[in-house]
C-alpha cells in the first residue's frame, strides 16, 4: 500500500533526485518535476520499472506561478490529495565578486530559489489546508547560514529559506500543514576559494 503521494520540485538532480528515490523505496506515489523533459522523463521511467512506484513528470518552473499551480493541481488530480511537498529547485546562479554581479543576474538566481520556493509553499498549502493535512519541506543550502566566498547572492536568498522567514510565514499561514526545512552543505570542496 502506498505511504502516500509527493510532489517534488527540482528533482532531477543530486539532493532532489535522491530524495524522490528514497521516497519511492518507500513506497510513496511521487510527482517530480523540473525543467528538462529528457531527465525528467528517464527519472520517472526508474521510479517505476526499477523501483515499481506510480510517479508523474510535470515540466515545471518555479520561477512561473501557471507553472506551480499546473503541478500541484497535476498532482491531485492524478493521486486524490498531496501528503508531502519537498521544495528542492535551486540554483548557484554564476558564482563570482559581488562587483561583477548585475540585476539581471541576482534577479534570475532570486527567482528561482527564494520565490520558487514562496510560489511551491502558496500552491501547496492551498491544497493541504483544504484537505487538512500535509507536509512541506523547504531544501536550501548552508550558505545562507554560514556564507561563502562568491555566494554573494546566494547567501541572502538560501538565509531567507534556511533562516526560516519564508517557513514561519507559511507556519502562520496554516494550522493544516507541517512546514519545515532541511540545509545541505554546498557539493564543491572549492566553494571558500571563490573570489569575494
Amino acid at each position: 500500500m502506498p505511504s502516500g503521494q509527493a510532489a517534488i520540485p527540482g528533482v532531477l538532480t543530486g539532493i532532489g533526485r535522491a530524495t524522490a528515490l528514497a521516497f519511492a523505496r518507500d513506497g510513496t506515489r511521487i510527482v517530480v518535476s523540473g525543467r528538462r523533459d529528457d531527465e525528467g522523463g528517464k527519472l520517472v521511467a526508474e521510479l517505476r520499472d526499477k523501483l515499481g512506484v506510480e510517479a508523474e513528470f510535470v515540466r515545471s518552473d518555479v520561477r512561473y506561478e501557471d507553472d506551480v499551480r499546473r503541478l500541484v493541481d497535476q498532482t491531485v488530480a492524478r493521486f486524490g490529495r498531496l501528503d508531502v511537498a519537498v521544495n528542492n529547485a535551486g540554483t548557484e546562479g554564476t558564482p563570482g565578486p559581488v562587483t561583477e554581479q548585475s540585476p539581471e543576474s541576482y534577479a534570475a538566481t532570486f527567482d528561482t530559489n527564494v520565490l520558487g520556493t514562496l510560489l511551491s509553499m502558496k500552491h501547496e498549502l492551498r491544497v493541504m489546508q483544504a484537505q487538512g493535512h500535509g507536509s512541506i519541506v523547504n531544501v536550501s543550502s548552508t550558505l545562507g547560514q554560514s556564507g561563502g566566498a562568491g555566494a554573494c547572492r546566494r547567501r541572502r536568498q538560501d538565509g531567507a529559506v534556511t533562516n526560516g522567514r519564508l517557513v514561519a510565514l507559511a507556519q502562520r499561514a496554516s494550522s493544516a500543514a507541517a512546514v519545515s526545512r532541511a540545509s545541505a552543505a554546498p557539493r564543491s570542496a572549492n566553494w571558500r576559494q571563490r573570489p569575494v
